[in-house]
């Protein structure tokens, strides 16, 4: 069944047709290499599903609180933190409940305010904190800066300093972290190197949500896809 659809898309700006009467459906756990000539709209279609981009006709469905993860070729990332701090934005749930589980830790410890209801919040909380991954996201996180290519000294450098090729890598990590539905991505390997290729195949072979690429390496979508669109 499928989790996106969309019927009769057609883009043009102003008196330039870039694609006309195009129809797709992404089914779920699907792995969809989009292929066309340069100027086939390739970019234009994946905005266009991502829903940041209105087609000229035609119209998109979504499935109910379907989310989306979109890696434009060039990436604009604008965190003011340290590449670990943008990556840990992903977890913002778990650093709060982390917080939460150390300040009734301190009062538990402290002997002030303690009691059996403290006691039994703080099991329901560390249980939840356990299943959702609380033990293990930082792990992932360093995993996966890893895998793209950055080095540990890296993890605390300001987004900003960055390059435009390693925000895009940043952005790349962060939206593998994110687990969305549908993970759109536009060129991912242009800045990876065969290392991180390989990596990002591999990862990419294991996604269990739905993925449409575009990208110019063959090798790259022959190990990855099961399926062709083609503009």
């Amino acid at each position: 069944m499928p989790i996106l659809t969309a019927h009769n898309l057609s883009k043009s700006y102003g008196a330039q047709d870039i694609f006309d009467n195009v129809t797709l459906e992404v089914p779920h756990r699907a792995k969809i290499a989009l292929v066309g000539p340069n100027g086939s709209g390739k970019s234009t279609l994946l905005r266009i599903i991502a829903g940041l981009e209105t087609p000229s006709t035609g119209a998109v469905h979504r499935a109910k609180d379907l989310k989306i993860g979109y890696l434009p070729q060039q990436a604009d990332f604008s965190g003011r933190g340290s590449l670990w701090d943008a990556m840990l934005e992903v977890f913002a749930n778990l650093e709060t409940q982390a917080r939460d589980l150390r300040h009734m830790e301190g009062i538990m410890a402290s002997g002030d305010g303690y009691d059996e209801d403290l006691l039994q919040r703080y099991g329901a909380a560390l249980e939840a904190f356990e299943l959702a991954g609380g033990y293990t996201y930082k792990h992932q996180v360093q995993r996966v800066l890893s895998g793209l290519g950055f080095e540990r000294d890296e993890f605390d450098r300001p987004i900003a300093q960055f390059s435009g090729g390693e925000k895009t890598r940043a952005l790349l990590a962060q939206r593998l972290l994110e687990e969305p539905d549908i993970l759109l991505l536009d060129e991912p390997t242009n800045y990876l190197d065969i290392e991180g290729i390989e990596w990002l195949e591999n990862y990419l072979k294991a996604w269990i949500g739905a993925l449409v690429v575009v990208a110019h390496d063959r090798a790259f979508l022959d190990s990855v896809i099961d399926r062709v669109w083609e503009l």
